[in-house]
């Protein structure tokens, strides 16, 4: 499947990838891993079509290339519609995304909703606008999905992001969530897709700025200053740094989750543990750590 003797062989979205054996490594490495995801968590269902969603980071442009390289390899039997919601914020280059989806020709929405004025006017001066701003950004993209008969919302998404929203839910929320790699809206009409769930932030940093994708920034408001999620994203930065793979090894926690080993009542039946318990063989057995 991923054999590049043949460079001709790509979507229009690799026109121009580097030669070089560390690019084709990690182009290899990106498709392997979105395809994990997919698969292990059946986001496939054939014949239906993807609403993908490029806010022109280079997470979605990554995003984008997989899902493609996919498809163009036969492996991805849905349909697929690129789609960009400009949401009005000042200075955002709204030519970009168009001229790029076109001159690769890949099918697209370009949809204009001027969301910034209206969190600017329901947001306290000083306040980060980011919590209303994806309210808003993910109804109008729910509307469009339904209006191009797409079952599912596909987000860039990936690892680094799922891990730190765990933690922010951890020291903010009260709660042990996060963002799963699948998921039906509170509607029940669509799934919310993340096939980047197992791919790491640094390498989605490498491949767009090898590709050299027109990479249009995420704080083009101006709020993004001392959110809690930099917070946490300069904490992890910091454990990884003095314990390389400590990400993963985190990342894999969440996959291996023992409910009768946590606190919550709702996910075990604590009450009826007891000696001689016909469900005590059941329970996992976890090595006690020392402390």
């Amino acid at each position: 499947m991923l054999d590049d003797s043949d460079q001709d062989d790509i979507h229009p979205l690799f026109s121009g990838a580097p030669a070089s054996t560390e690019f084709r490594k990690l182009r290899k490495r990106l498709v392997r891993e979105t395809r994990a995801a997919i698969d292990d968590y059946g986001m496939i269902r054939p014949g239906d079509r993807w609403l993908v969603c490029l806010s022109g980071g280079k997470d979605s442009y990554t995003l984008l290339a997989i899902l493609y390289e996919l498809k163009w390899r036969g492996l991805l039997p849905v349909d697929l519609l690129a789609c960009n919601l400009d949401q009005g914020q000042p200075g955002f280059p709204a030519t970009v995304l168009p001229k790029f989806l076109s001159e690769r020709g890949v099918a697209h929405r370009i949809e204009y909703q001027d969301t910034y004025s209206i969190v600017k006017d329901k947001v306290p001066q000083g306040r980060t606008y980011c919590a209303l701003c994806s309210r808003l950004r993910r109804g109008n993209l729910y509307r469009i999905a339904r209006e191009e008969g797409c079952s599912a919302v596909v987000l860039g998404h990936h690892r680094d992001d799922i891990l730190e929203t765990f933690f922010m839910n951890l020291f903010h929320g009260g709660r042990l969530a996060t963002m799963p790699p699948k998921l039906l809206n509170e509607d029940g009409d669509l799934n919310v897709l993340r096939p980047l769930a197992y791919v790491a932030e640094d390498d989605c940093d490498r491949f767009a700025r090898a590709m050299n994708y027109p990479i249009i920034p995420c704080d083009l408001c101006g709020s993004q200053e001392g959110l809690q999620r930099v917070q946490v994203k300069k904490l992890l930065d910091e454990w990884e740094k003095r314990t390389p793979g400590r990400r993963q090894v985190m990342f894999r926690a969440l996959m291996n989750v023992r409910p009768s080993h946590l606190l919550d009542p709702n996910l075990f039946d604590f009450t009826s543990l007891f000696p001689g318990d016909s469900n005590a063989s059941e329970i996992p057995r976890l090595r006690e750590q020392e402390h």
